[in-house]
């Protein structure tokens, strides 16, 4: 008798031990209640590729090819993280942003590579941005005009000041209006961030 009553102690235990650990093993499911939209984070920014400053008109005669208006080009890698908050996990469908140098906007970029991130997890994205001296030049001419008549400069200047000192990191440069989308089962959220890089 008592034998049988230890047996039926260890089972009632041996229960309580597989229950709990079931709803240790539960998943949590998103609802507009418990959905947070992730955190996002500028993690740094590489130059990618500098080639130095210069530019061309189209009345320079090329070695080869076609003469045009081209200018250096320069490629930034902006590395952002990822944190998910939620006890799910979560797909970031797109990233958008824009950049300013020194407070002048030359250019929205955005990726749209899916990724999941698991459940109170950090990924890591990488976003390029291409930069040229002609289309800068042109994005200059039109908005940022009588802001450099007031810092007493002018746009080729400016342009090579930015396209020499970047790649030492020497010169700010600002993520302004940033949003990803993120989805969940259905759901949606939308995290926004900025970031000036170096700080």
């Amino acid at each position: 008798m008592h034998r049988k009553s230890i047996i039926r102690s260890c089972l009632s235990v041996l229960s309580i031990v597989v229950l709990l650990a079931g709803c240790a093993g539960m998943k949590a499911k998103p609802t507009q209640q418990n959905f947070k939209a992730p955190v996002v984070t500028l993690d740094s920014m590489e130059v990618a590729h500098a080639f130095g400053y210069w530019y061309f008109s189209n009345k320079i005669q090329p070695t080869k090819g076609k003469p045009d208006n081209v200018g250096a080009p320069l490629d930034l890698a902006f590395i952002f993280n990822i944190e998910n908050p939620n006890e799910y996990p979560v797909k970031m469908e797109s990233l958008k942003f824009t950049i300013a140098f020194e407070g002048f906007d030359l250019n929205t970029v955005s990726s749209t590579d899916t990724m999941w991130i698991p459940a109170g997890k950090t990924n890591q994205v990488r976003v390029h941005a291409h930069f040229d001296v002609r289309q800068s030049l042109l994005s200059l001419l039109v908005t940022g005009g009588f802001k450099l008549k007031e810092k007493g400069t002018n746009v080729w200047a400016q342009l090579e000041k930015w396209w020499t000192e970047i790649p030492q990191y020497s010169v700010p440069v600002h993520v302004k209006g940033g949003a990803a989308i993120f989805k969940a089962d259905g759901l949606t959220q939308v995290a926004t961030f900025e970031a000036t890089f170096p700080e």
